[in-house]
This record gives structure tokens, sequence and C-alpha cells, in this order.
């Protein structure tokens, strides 16, 4: 069994993020800020909060504000002088940060989710690794996701959500509405949302120009290697600008149900 330091989580980061223009013509998705950090980070500390410190991010449409940010890191996150009578020396201060070991992998500008898996697989060098996507967080237990993983002994389980709706959910008996649910989680019907586990097999299932939700999921389930985990709890992805608004709205809340 794989220690958790050594097991990698890689964030897929590449996609443009076309529904979200107002926000991703100036910046890639996962750069977006929720609560004054990227959801890229907020994302990262989910994993974080249960012990796993690496990761791989798999970047493509301007990937390189995201190097740009881990880069400086420091200077993003803390405060800093800067003397410019002594040649601009910067000292930072407090210097909070995780302690992570990223791997910023450029998978190519259209490469397609499956294919910038298949691109990272140099830097996958155990045999179980999780991938989730860069625009998506959730109140995951990831200790009981990895545990059910192997558990079931398949090449690969995702991890099934109840979506939000954009409006109102009914309940109805005898012609009576008997629950009415204001923009809530959808009590029926699971959605695929990200937080996967998987084994190297994986990669078997994987070509360099396929998405991951189309023939690899297919034929993973096809042949009886894709498990289910069932979450009923909080999941939210940033599809939108009225998601991106949400999310906001319950950091500045204090009630963000995925905050660690």
């Amino acid at each position: 069994m794989e220690e958790k330091d050594k097991i990698k989580v890689v964030i897929l980061c590449g996609g443009r993020g076309t529904r979200l223009v107002e926000e991703t013509e100036y910046r890639p998705k996962p750069m977006i800020r929720i609560g004054g950090k990227p959801i890229l980070v907020h994302i990262m500390d989910i994993y974080s909060a249960f012990g796993f410190k690496q990761f791989v991010l798999t970047l493509g449409y301007k990937g390189e504000m995201i190097k740009d940010y881990f880069l400086n890191f420091d200077y993003y996150t803390n405060d800093f002088t800067v003397d410019l009578g002594e040649g601009k020396v910067i000292t930072p201060h407090t210097r909070l940060h995780p302690n992570w070991r990223i791997t910023l992998a450029a998978t190519g500008l259209e490469t397609l989710t499956g294919g910038r898996i298949k691109r990272i697989e140099p830097y996958i060098n155990g045999d179980t690794f999780m991938v989730t996507y860069g625009d998506g967080v959730s109140d995951i237990d990831i200790d009981r996701l990895i545990a059910y993983h192997r558990e079931k002994g398949k090449l690969a389980t995702v991890t099934g959500v109840h979506p939000m709706t954009r409006f109102g959910e009914l309940d109805a008996e005898d012609g009576l509405v008997s629950e009415f649910r204001e923009k809530s989680q959808v009590k029926s019907g699971l959605i695929n949302g990200g937080f996967f586990v998987f084994q190297r097999g994986v990669f078997d299932y994987l070509s360099d120009n396929n998405s991951l939700e189309r023939e690899p999921l297919e034929n993973l389930a096809r042949d009886g290697e894709l498990a289910l985990y069932r979450h009923d709890g909080f999941w939210h992805c940033m599809d939108t600008y009225r998601d991106m608004e949400n999310l906001e709205k319950l950091w500045s809340s204090g009630q963000a149900p995925w905050k660690k």
C-alpha cells in the first residue's frame, strides 16, 4: 500500500473555460479567485488537508500564468519589503506556504482531458494516482474515497455527486408541494464529479487525442473496471459566472463547506 506522500494528485488545468469568458478571457479558469485565492489552490488545499502533498498540473490555455503564480508563490501570498536603495532586495515576511511539491506540465493548447493525463504518465511513478478537475470543490473525505477504491480493487473509481440546480426543486405528493428547495443540490441522480482514483493500468485506456469522459471511462465501465464512489455531501463546480458568484458568497459568509 502506497504512502500518502507518494501518491500524486493530477489536476486538469488546461481547458479554455469558454462558458466563463468574462473571466477566462484574461486568465485560465483554475486561476479565478474565490476568497482572494485561485480556485486551484482551494482544490489543492482539500487534498493537502488529508496529507497529499504531490501535485501534477496539466497546463494548456494561459498555462504560463499558473507557472508564474507558483514560481512567485511567496510574493503572491505573503507581505514583503522591497529595498530599492539596496538594489531591490526583497524580504518576504510570514512566509506562509504549504509543503507541496508541484510538477507543472505543458500538455498542449487544444489537448483533450484524456490526452492531458496520458502526457503526464512519465511523472506518475507509483501504482495509484488521483485526478480531478481544476474547477470543482467539495467536502469529500479523500481518505474514505481511497479506502473505497482499494476495497473495490478496480482500475478506476469515479466520484458520483449530486449537481447543483439552477432552479428551485420541488417534491410533490397528491398534487401538493411537500418540499421546496431553492437552488439546492439535486437529491436524485448522480453525475461525474471528478475526484478520481486510478491505477497505472488506466494509461492503457488513454491516448494522446481522446477525452477522458468518452472512450476511456466508457471502456473501463464496459470492462467492469470502473467503480462508483457515491458522495452525498457538498459539491460545486465553477462552470459559469453565476457559479463563481455562488462560491464567492459561500466563502465570504464563512460557510464554505469545502474549507479545511
